[in-house]
């Protein structure tokens, strides 16, 4: 077993406990949201910077609006999910869907992408296929079985609607920093999850897929 697929392991199984203990413990959820909220601003400010050049005046400007977009985006996404726990006592289990949604799409769009190949999804990602695209969407969808009924009481159509939606909300999260990375001619956003990058990269789909899952679970 090589020393990088070594690392992916064992940050997976990092990132997989540390999810757990969020599910179980509400101060592990708050502590652990506020502090991947910050890295994940400070490794999207340090990505616009590579792309934005400090020597000219409307740059500058511009960095400043999306330090502040993403900050105040961050921000308003863990104030919504802290703000809303007291009355929606199956928050946690929606939270907890809409991720496995991301990662499932991820992974989904990483194996059938990879398998079948074929069309590319667009130019500046040359890695995504429609044939991935689609895998993102079948992959997501083997979640259901074992949420629909007494875990989630929705009926299976409104659970599909809602699957395929965070998974097309994920997809395009992704894409948008695929697009910012090959802007800036980086691979990844930082290396702080050995193998993985950075916490950036992990979450670029989850961040996005969060409160769309969360809106449509309160929604229907």
């Amino acid at each position: 077993m090589g020393n990088e697929l070594k690392k992916r392991i064992s940050t997976s199984a990092f990132l997989i406990s540390l999810l757990t203990a969020m599910y179980f413990y509400s101060f592990v959820m708050i502590i652990a949201l506020i502090v991947i909220a910050m890295i994940v601003w400070i490794e999207f400010y340090a990505l616009i910077s590579k792309i934005l050049p400090r020597n000219k005046l409307k740059d500058k400007l511009l960095r400043f609006v999306f330090k502040a977009i993403s900050l105040l985006y961050l921000s308003l996404l863990v104030y919504f999910i802290f703000s809303i726990e007291s009355y929606y006592p199956n928050l946690k289990l929606y939270l907890l869907y809409s991720v496995l949604v991301a990662v499932l799409s991820d992974v989904g769009g990483l194996v059938i992408g990879k398998t079948f190949k074929g069309k590319k999804l667009t130019k500046f990602s040359p890695n995504k296929t429609v044939s991935g695209s689609i895998g993102s969407f079948i992959f997501s969808l083997f979640l259901i079985p074992f949420f629909q009924g007494k875990l989630i009481p929705y009926s299976l159509l409104i659970l599909i609607i809602i699957t395929i939606l965070i998974s097309l909300t994920s997809q395009l999260g992704d894409l948008f920093l695929s697009f910012l990375k090959r802007k800036a001619k980086v691979k990844d956003t930082s290396d702080i999850l050995p193998g993985h990058g950075g916490f950036l990269d992990r979450v670029d789909g989850i961040i996005f897929a969060i409160p769309i899952g969360i809106l449509l679970f309160v929604i229907f």
